[in-house]
């Protein structure tokens, strides 16, 4: 894909007013210069979440989540980076500059999904048609605006339905291959690959069709459901069936229930729990588990009380264990023997099943309950095992409340790590902490120019070049030389496109940081003060050159040319 020039995004991270665009989603209070909130993307008491209109960015100081209104729409509206740049160039009047390439390979995209759509339609439409469809619809008891709602269809039997009312020209036959619409028998004749079928459209975050899952009308048919292969738009690993419904349903998703089937989420639906989504066709991925917590803080796995039921409930955890940061539940609710939510639902309605949600297993109790079933606690070799067992899985969990809870329900049951957590360990830390003559840290130099840089980068523009300053070896100096580089490179660039810049880098938490402190001084200061602070590094820049050749002078290596530089260098410091 061909990339958005950065000039474009400086524009227009400069023209967008950040606050305008959390507001319409997130009530914000102004609080001094910043506005805050309580953080949309955890549950908290406390408004920890800010939004800076000077510099145009958001930062939550419970869980870190940071950016600017690009990831902010990317993190809150689940959009692509693609899709929250044009709708914040819509929204401020611009356009996004794409070259040839560019232009083309979104033009087939486009295509693509047109085809894809055109199908969809083509199955509502033979929905409304077909009395066979129509009959098996009422009997599963699929009211139509839920049919609506999800854009259920039907695939007509035949081998070419499909083909011969889209397939118009060579053009869309291959928009139609490639969305996975056919199939290819030995002699490569192609056909219709969905016959028969009640048909579900899955779509993506943008609520566009991406692909398709059938389920066959007579139970004697196989296989039961039958999924779109993988294409250029459709990654089963990474797409939740009903996801899209869920969130134009809800204003705000507390929960999301993860369920196995399509029939189950449109099931659900029908009696009015409406936060159901399903995989495709394959396990719980870490991609379904990022997805799933970026959009409800609470999770339910729903799955049969059976040994694959319990199988694919201790993958799902694996996957969501990794990213169980603060404020994040999971729970896994087996249901008996012969049931799925489908039946369940119709039999106990709404309130039964949110009973038997209420009463779902925490992951925390689903995790030991597990590891510990075939270790005899009541020995040091089971706790000794158990202990083992947890720890590498133990370690995945993020820093936080839920982390240390965890490991110490693992000491409670095997009694290691008690002694590490024990309360000397903490006195002397306490001690220093108090203690009344320790000198506070001294600030780096390093660390402040950055912090100035990120709080106005223009002071970088008064920098002449050469940096020697680059050539220090201290932690940071790579970093605010490649900051002093950006803004040179990129004179107009604000907080936002900096930090925008570094987004997918490993500094961007830092940076983030650094850029929410508010910095003494007035700004008209800050350039005067940032060029100081780049003196001083280049003083200790030419001392710490000094100090090489010195020792090189004591080792008898120095030529010539060192020694004239040394003198220079002895000159300048003087």
């Amino acid at each position: 894909m061909a990339r958005i020039p950065d000039a474009f995004i400086d524009d227009l991270l400069a023209r967008t007013d950040i606050v305008e665009v959390i507001a319409a989603r997130v009530p914000l209070k102004r609080q001094g210069k910043e506005f805050a909130s309580r953080c949309p993307f955890h549950d908290e008491r406390s408004a920890s979440f800010t939004v800076s209109p000077t510099k145009q960015f958001y930062h939550c100081f419970g869980c870190g989540a940071h950016g600017t209104a690009i990831s902010f729409l990317m993190n809150y509206d689940r959009l692509e980076f693609l899709d929250a740049v044009d709708e914040l160039a819509k929204r401020v009047g611009m356009e996004i500059p794409r070259d040839t390439r560019q232009k083309n390979e979104n033009h087939d995209t486009t295509d693509l999904f047109a085809a894809l759509d055109a199908a969809a339609k083509f199955f509502r439409k033979h929905l409304a048609g077909s009395d066979k469809a129509r009959a098996y619809v009422e009997k599963r008891g699929i009211a139509p605006e839920i049919a609506e709602r999800y854009g259920i269809g039907y695939a007509p039997d035949g081998f070419n339905a499909l083909r011969d009312a889209l397939g118009t020209d060579q053009r869309r036959m291959q928009l139609l291959e490639r969305g996975g619409m056919f199939s290819k028998n030995d002699k490569g004749h192609v056909y219709d690959k969905f016959r028969d079928r009640l048909m579900f459209p899955i779509a993506d975050r943008r609520g566009r069709t991406i692909a398709f899952g059938g389920r066959v009308l007579d139970p004697e048919d196989s296989p039961k459901y039958l999924n779109s292969p993988e294409t250029a738009l459709f990654h089963k690993g990474r797409e939740l069936y009903g996801l899209w419904q869920a969130r134009q349903v809800n204003s705000k998703l507390d929960r999301l229930i993860v369920v196995e089937g399509y029939m189950d989420v449109v099931a659900l639906a029908q009696y009015g729990v409406s936060q159901a989504v399903a995989t495709l066709g394959t396990a719980t991925t870490p991609d379904h588990a990022e997805l799933l917590f970026r959009n409800a803080a609470d999770v339910f796995f729903c799955f049969d009380g059976d040994r694959a039921g319990r199988g694919a409930a201790w993958k799902a955890l694996e996957s969501v264990l990794p990213r169980m940061k603060d404020g994040r539940q999971a729970f896994f609710l087996f249901l008996p023997d012969g049931e799925d939510p489908d039946t369940i639902v119709r039999k106990e309605g709404s309130d039964g099943f949110d009973a038997r949600l209420r009463q779902a297993m925490p992951l925390s109790e689903f995790f030991y309950s597990q590891m510990s079933a075939d270790v005899n606690l009541g020995s040091l070799d089971g706790k000794a095992r158990l202990a083992e067992r947890c720890k590498p899985l133990l370690a995945q969990i993020p820093d936080g409340a839920f982390g240390d809870l965890m490991k110490q329900r693992l000491t409670e049951l095997t009694g290691v790590g008690a002694r590490a957590s024990g309360p000397e360990t903490h006195v002397p830390a306490q001690r220093a902490r108090n203690a009344p003559n320790v000198p506070a840290p001294k600030r780096s130099l390093v660390r402040s120019a950055i912090a100035l840089l990120l709080a106005q980068p223009s002071v970088a523009l008064a920098l002449e070049p050469p940096y020697r300053f680059a050539a220090l070896r201290q932690p940071g100096v790579e970093l605010l030389s490649e900051l002093v580089a950006l803004v040179r490179e990129r004179p107009d660039i604000r907080t936002g496109g900096v930090l925008e810049h570094f987004g997918e880098r490993e500094e961007a938490a830092a940076l983030h940081k650094l850029a929410t402190q508010s910095l003494p001084g007035d700004e008209g200061m800050w350039q005067t003060e940032f060029l100081d602070t780049m003196a001083q590094l280049e003083k200790q820049t030419v001392q710490q050159r000094i100090d090489e050749l010195q020792a090189k002078k004591q080792a008898g290596a120095l030529d010539d040319q060192d020694k004239d530089e040394l003198r220079g260098l002895l000159m300048t410091r003087a």
